[in-house]
């Protein structure tokens, strides 16, 4: 099949849609409901009264996320582009609000509740992030080659860098290291990227070191057992090594049972290898793989550099959280709080993941192939 962008005769050409894309996302969805319900079970009985507890909300939260997905894939992408200003600007404005209106669920200040709807305003700035730099780094372009135009985009990502990292760390990062990816795409001299890349883990050396908790994590993860903080770390690890080759089956796991904290957050990695064992750990991260492979794919064949930027953009974010949260999990490195995507417990994760597949979709709806 050759793809190419459209530019001979509309007659001889036809659209290219990505099921492959949509079909692995799906998959993973489906995956992830199924691994949340074994995995939060038990402790939606004991705290709500009700094993699909967090079933429920995910679901409704994942059903909403595809209805965005299959709206947003349709619509042509340039269309964002009127609100790239907007999102970047309602995302700087939702960060702050969450200092002085947010509440503060398990020692950090993350959500704003509108009534029974609660909402991380950290997860949309990674969707508007994504946006609006894309849009910047197309119209100049050329820019891109001086050192300048790297600082200037940097500096564009660091107002919501600050502001999410001040009670979210994992999405502060994972902000700027999309930020740091698109300028790596866009950019053809490396020398010049290395320079920025080193000012970049300067600046996280010296955000790190702002806050005494965070320097704390440092030791935390070095010796976990000498710590209480080191307890979910531990059980983690003896869910892992528990699982063996094929894990225990599913909805087996001991560790489940109250000896991971929130395991269907952040920890759920740990009991797909208790329950699954290597085969399904390596199964998920293949998984993974493929998704980032589709992303690629759609990227190299994108009609122009707007719609490259935005799939590489989306692809960068799904790439770091899963290397962030399975990092964490078997702890290479400290804990920082971020979820599995898809699978992990989360609404407003699911939904915005969901939306930025319909971007990435939308982008190869525009490929055309002879």
């Amino acid at each position: 099949m050759n793809l190419r962008p459209s530019g001979s005769s509309e007659a001889k050409q036809k659209k290219f849609f990505d099921y492959s894309l949509m079909f692995i996302v799906i998959f993973l969805v489906c995956f992830g409901l199924v691994m949340l319900y074994s995995t939060s079970s038990y402790s939606g009985q004991v705290k709500h009264g009700d094993p699909a507890h967090y079933l429920k909300k995910q679901l409704a939260a994942t059903g909403l996320g595809i209805v965005a997905m299959i709206a947003i894939s349709k619509i042509n992408y340039h269309f964002w582009k009127h609100f790239a200003l907007l999102g970047y600007i309602s995302s700087i404005v939702l960060s702050t609000l969450v200092f002085f209106i947010g509440r503060e669920v398990n020692g950090s200040k993350r959500w704003i509740y509108l009534g029974p709807i609660s909402f991380q305003p950290s997860e949309f700035a990674k969707l508007a992030v994504i946006l609006f730099l894309a849009y910047v780094i197309s119209k100049s372009a050329k820019s891109m080659t001086s050192i300048s135009g790297m600082i200037k985009v940097i500096l564009l990502a660091l107002p919501i860098v600050g502001l999410v990292g001040k009670n979210n760390l994992s999405s502060a990062i994972i902000i700027l290291g999309i930020a740091v990816v698109l300028i790596f795409v866009a950019s053809p001299k490396y020398k010049q990227f290395i320079m920025i890349a080193g000012v970049g883990i300067i600046f996280i050396t010296i955000f790190l070191s702002i806050e005494s908790y965070r320097l704390e994590r440092l030791k935390v993860w070095r010796n976990p057992e000498n710590y209480e903080k080191g307890y979910q770390t531990l059980q983690g690890l003896y869910a892992i090594g528990s699982g063996g080759l094929f894990g225990k089956g599913l909805g087996e796991s001991m560790q489940k049972l109250g000896f991971i904290p929130e395991a269907q957050n952040d920890m759920i990695f740990s009991i797909i290898c208790e329950e699954l064992g290597l085969f399904g750990a390596v199964c998920v991260i293949m998984l993974f793989l493929l998704l980032v492979w589709r992303f690629m794919v759609i990227a190299n064949n994108a009609k122009d550099l707007f719609g490259a930027l935005l799939v590489v953009g989306v692809m960068a974010h799904i790439s770091i959280q899963v290397i962030l949260n399975i990092s964490v999990v078997t702890n290479t490195i400290p804990n920082t709080g971020i979820i599995l995507p898809f699978i992990s417990y989360g609404g407003t994760s699911v939904s915005f993941l969901l939306a930025e597949m319909g971007l990435a979709l939308s982008v190869s709806n525009g490929i055309r192939f002879e």
